[in-house]
């Protein structure tokens, strides 16, 4: 089985031609079919399989360190990315019967919309669903969809897990950023019945058979912990390959001053935004994976984490992805008119990292809000 500096090395190779597409990427409004090909035949999309279904017995850590570096060449293709590995990750505390069916082939692919706007009717074997999900990302690509539902006596939000056929698609992911994620509206006309063993209770404590059965120390930790950096992910790779471009659109730019032309890259301005937005960058990706490998210790070796301990890394991954947002925006400023332009990389990523920091999970103020009140005691642990 490839090693994760194996998988690693094949998605730097990837890294030319993904950024050759990202502007396809954007035009079409999802990720093209030829990329989606590329990450299977690399054998990227079974990274976050557990073993028995194609996985290679790596944990999600694997998944982050391939995503980041997707998001330098197309924030867009990362997002998709992270986002569908992590419905893999997950499936593997569903049902046996689930699991089955979804890992019918190790190369599946699912999106999600888990926020329970549909009408939802929960019944003695199951479910019935109607109605619309939006913002799910990848959809275009999904064999399975991940819909959100809400069972009004227990006030406990369930992901259903519905086959591709059973839902219609409504194209109307027109944004300003992110626009190759194709995060589309799921929608049911006819209500859709969805039997009892493909729901999966959201949140809670883990159950750790999946961690000691599926020998993966991440399915030690509560769900919620590790979905904020999934989204993160992305805006981090978008930071740092913000700041690639930055240097080589300084180095190539020259001024007039009077009778002379001067390169950019001498002027100190230029200097000291691309030092601060290089450690921002850098201080963001140390930060998930700092956080990501503790989770997976604290998993592995059973241990609970602390009311104190999860609202600390929910705040440093939005954190992350705050120092991700702010080193590409100074890098933007600096970058003169021809930043402006739709079809300029820096301007791409401009979009794409500020629409990614617009999804709730990784929204500053309600983490920064949540570890205050936890930290100076306000809070009672069990409200979240």
């Amino acid at each position: 089985m490839p090693t994760e500096a194996e998988l690693i090395r094949r998605t730097e190779e990837l890294l030319p031609v993904i950024a050759e597409r990202a502007a396809k990427t954007e035009d079409v409004r999802r990720v093209p079919d030829e990329t989606v090909r590329d990450l299977r035949d690399a054998g990227l999309i079974r990274v976050s399989n557990p073993t028995r279904y194609g996985g290679y017995g790596l944990d999600i850590d694997t998944t982050f360190e391939i995503g980041w570096r997707l998001g330098q060449a197309c924030g867009a293709t990362s997002w998709f990315y992270t986002v569908s590995q992590s419905h893999n990750w997950w499936m593997g505390t569903a049902s046996e019967a689930a699991q089955e069916e979804y890992f019918a082939s190790p190369d599946v692919i699912s999106s999600s919309a888990y926020a329970p706007t549909g009408q939802t009717k929960r019944v003695d074997d199951g479910w019935w669903i109607s109605g619309r999900w939006p913002y799910s990302s990848g959809v275009d690509h999904a064999d399975w969809v991940m819909l959100g539902a809400l069972d009004l006596e227990s006030k406990s939000l369930y992901a259903l897990m519905v086959p591709r056929a059973d839902v219609t698609i409504d194209d109307d992911w027109h944004v300003s950023g992110l626009k190759g994620t194709g995060s589309k509206t799921i929608v049911i006309d006819e209500p859709v019945f969805v039997p009892r063993h493909r729901d999966m209770k959201a949140g809670g404590p883990p159950d750790l058979k999946w961690r000691d059965k599926h020998e993966r120390g991440s399915y030690g930790v509560p769900q919620f912990e590790v979905m904020p950096a999934v989204l993160a992910t992305p805006l981090i790779g978008i930071a740092q390959g913000a700041v690639t471009e930055f240097v080589d659109r300084t180095q190539k730019r020259v001024i007039k001053r009077g009778p002379n032309s001067v390169s950019m890259a001498e002027d100190p301005g230029g200097q000291f935004r691309v030092a601060e937005s290089a450690a921002e960058s850098d201080a963001a990706l140390n930060i998930i994976r700092t956080d990501l490998r503790e989770l997976i210790a604290h998993g592995a070796a059973g241990e609970a984490l602390t009311p104190l301990d999860r609202a600390r890394i929910w705040r440093n991954q939005c954190y992350a992805a705050k120092l991700s947002v702010s080193a590409v925006n100074r890098l933007f400023d600096a970058s003169g008119a021809g930043a402006l332009f739709a079809s300029s990389a820096l301007a791409r990523m401009h979009r794409d990292v500020n629409a990614g920091s617009h999804q709730a999970a990784v929204q500053w103020d309600a983490s920064a809000a949540r570890y205050g009140k936890v930290r100076l005691g306000v809070e009672s642990p069990e409200l979240w």
